[in-house]
């Protein structure tokens, strides 16, 4: 299995980034290099699996890419966008009250 029999789905999320995402981190070349990055770890997590397990998949801060087991040869793939707010509040890194 290879990265291009994702070539589609690789080419709807690019589509996607670019109308809808703002992304600091990523110009919308650094999206398809990630993203084909991403497929090829999603692709050998997804070929090396356990025997009862579904899935591969592979994660950068923002993009998801999950290769689901299917009934036929070529498995289902979902790529997500990690949505994310500067305003999100950090777990763990909390600002100690004033004067203490």
């Amino acid at each position: 299995m290879t990265v291009d029999l994702f070539q589609h789905e690789i080419a709807e999320a690019l589509k996607a980034f670019d109308k809808y995402i703002v992304c600091v981190d990523k110009t919308p070349e650094d999206c398809e290099q990630s993203l084909r990055s991403l497929m090829e770890k999603a692709i050998k997590a997804y070929e090396n699996r356990g025997p009862h397990l579904r899935h591969g998949i592979a994660l950068d801060r923002q993009v998801t890419i999950i290769l689901s087991q299917a009934e036929g040869d070529r498995p289902h793939c979902g790529i997500y966008f990690n949505l994310h707010s500067p305003y999100l509040k950090q777990s763990g890194k909390t600002a100690a009250p004033a004067g203490v």
